[in-house]
């Protein structure tokens, strides 16, 4: 885990390739192209780029009505505009007539850093997780990203990717194997198994690590589609350990901890906990800084893992 690469960075390579082995994709942006990284499709396809303005909402509806004539639409922006200024024509543009639009959320969670708490979105994933026919993908890594490009494209109705701005260590090699909607073993466990998504995966990971020198194994499973969720994969680290701890960048209200406890309270319960932003919005600040704050970091993990533990014996 030495290289970092964003995950904004990695979405707009991933983009650039993408157009140049299919000519209905298309790119829009609500005048942050620069951050999001779609710059790099506008240099290399202008005629398939749309900056739409500080016009969230116009964004995507241009997007909808692209789609409906047969594009694969791109739409980015900051995932506190792009999930919840024109959350409404998500849901009744997009999501309800499930139409081909590709939501590229960048600048999510608390590791926007010093924008503040306007900017960061700690609720993004609970709002595309509750609209009918939207998948949410929230990758790990530079490798990962830009197989859940891929992967959206060829999803037939709406994508929600949520993406970030600072840069995190590449955890996959290039022959990682992507499917959409299944989670990936990170580490095997036989005492508590660590659920993450995005960030937290890399700190998910270091927690692991820390716990085996305790005598502790505990488990990572990566669940980059918060929806449509890995029931199978859970219900069976949840049976092979007998714990879990979950672990997000975002409100535990509503994103990935609310989804694992809702899936294992129906098919399989296990003393539980959830680290995550807890009811709150945040501030400005450095990232790591922030992350120490809030909770987010590996000793949090570990913590976490050790309450888990008490309950679990």
């Amino acid at each position: 885990m030495n290289e970092k690469i964003a995950t904004r960075e990695a979405y707009g390579k991933a983009l650039v390739e993408l157009g140049r082995e299919n000519p209905d994709v298309v790119v829009l942006d609500a005048d942050l192209a620069k951050s999001t990284k779609t710059i790099s499709f506008k240099k290399h396809f202008p005629e398939r780029f749309f900056d739409m303005g500080v016009a969230e909402q116009n964004m995507i509806g241009t997007a909808a009505g692209l789609a409906a004539a047969g594009k694969i639409a791109f739409a980015s922006s900051f995932a506190v505009f792009a999930a919840g200024r024109a959350f409404e024509q998500v849901r009744n543009s997009v999501a309800y007539p499930a139409l081909n639009v590709k939501i590229g959320a960048s600048h999510a969670g608390i590791t926007v850093g010093e924008d503040g708490g306007s900017h960061q979105s700690v609720e993004d994933i609970a709002l595309m997780r509750v609209l009918p026919n939207m998948t949410v993908f929230v990758p790990a890594d530079a490798v990962e990203t830009s197989r859940v490009v891929r992967a959206a494209a060829e999803i037939d109705g709406p994508v929600y990717i949520r993406l970030g701005r600072m840069a995190v260590p590449v955890l996959h090699g290039d022959d990682f194997q992507f499917v959409a909607g299944k989670a990936v073993t990170m580490r095997q466990g036989r005492d508590v198994t660590v659920v993450a998504c995005g960030i937290m995966v890399p700190a998910a990971l270091e927690a692991a690590a820390a716990l085996a020198g305790e005598g502790v194994e505990a488990g990572v499973l990566n669940v980059h589609t918060v929806k449509p969720l890995d029931v199978e994969a859970l219900v069976a680290a949840a049976k092979a350990t007998g714990a879990v701890v979950t672990a997000e960048e975002h409100s535990i209200i509503g994103g990935l901890g609310s989804a694992v406890a809702e899936a294992l309270g129906e098919h399989y319960p296990v003393p539980l906990k959830r680290v995550g932003i807890r009811d709150v919005f945040g501030e400005s600040g450095a990232p790591g800084e922030l992350l120490v704050k809030y909770g987010l970091t590996p000793r949090d993990i570990v913590a976490a893992v050790k309450e888990v533990l008490g309950r679990k014996r």
